[in-house]
């Protein structure tokens, strides 16, 4: 038994809410735990409504699965991690959702934007997300565009330059740091397609592994060692 897609999409400019606007019982569009079923005689209208609506939701719950996470992390310190194994939710994929969120506050996030443009610059200081963000809203840029953009900027300020450090939006300091790591390509296949799935760039991705194995490394030397026998 399923559900049917109704109702009017999120407004321009607002973050999507965490379920459909509206959703009621139907007989023609079918919406359940394992697919749409849509009948043969649908208009290209309401076939186009349908996927913007999907779109919204898709993007609306990479943000609240983020949000979700991060609140547990501060307030169940020490049981939320066996409480997301009781779901069916993989770990890895909440945590880069989380990483997300956590870079932006809901001020921050722009509802004509999806997800994946916000994780596409997360990385980036604030004042950097934040122009690029715009940039991309005010181009219409998909997801592929901005990545490109980024690259090549980040690519640019990495060039020595009269000797002077590059500096970010509003004058802050930028700090490069180039890595050469050697890796098979079997590995980098796995880490472009954990990219992928947290809707990162390889770019943010590495930099949210790096951070992410920073902490626990930290968290680690902190735990007292039990004497040795």
């Amino acid at each position: 038994m399923g559900t049917s897609l109704a109702g009017p999409l999120p407004a321009a400019g607002r973050s999507a809410p965490c379920a459909p606007a509206v959703v009621r019982p139907g007989p023609q569009v079918m919406l359940s735990g394992n697919g749409l079923q849509l009948p043969r005689q649908l208009p290209f209208e309401r076939w186009l409504s349908i996927g913007r609506q999907l779109s919204a939701v898709s993007t609306s719950a990479a943000w609240c699965l983020g949000d979700w996470l991060v609140f547990g992390e501060r307030a169940y310190a020490g049981r939320y991690r066996a409480a997301v194994e009781q779901t069916s939710l993989d770990y890895q994929t909440l945590r880069n959702y989380a990483w997300v969120a956590n870079r932006f506050a809901l001020s921050r996030r722009r509802g004509t934007l999806s997800f994946g443009h916000h994780a596409e610059v997360a990385a980036l200081a604030d004042a950097e997300q934040d122009y690029w963000l715009r940039k991309a809203e005010e181009h219409r840029w998909p997801v592929k565009r901005l990545r490109r953009e980024v690259r090549a900027s980040l690519a640019e300020r990495s060039a020595p330059q009269s000797g002077q450090a590059p500096r970010l939006q509003g004058g802050q300091d930028w700090i490069v740091l180039r890595l050469e790591i050697r890796i098979s390509p079997g590995q980098l296949e796995a880490c472009e397609a954990a990219a992928g799935r947290a809707r990162l760039s390889i770019e943010a991705w590495t930099v949210q592994a790096l951070e992410h194995a920073a902490r626990n490394e930290m968290v680690g030397s902190r735990t007292p060692q039990s004497p040795e026998r």
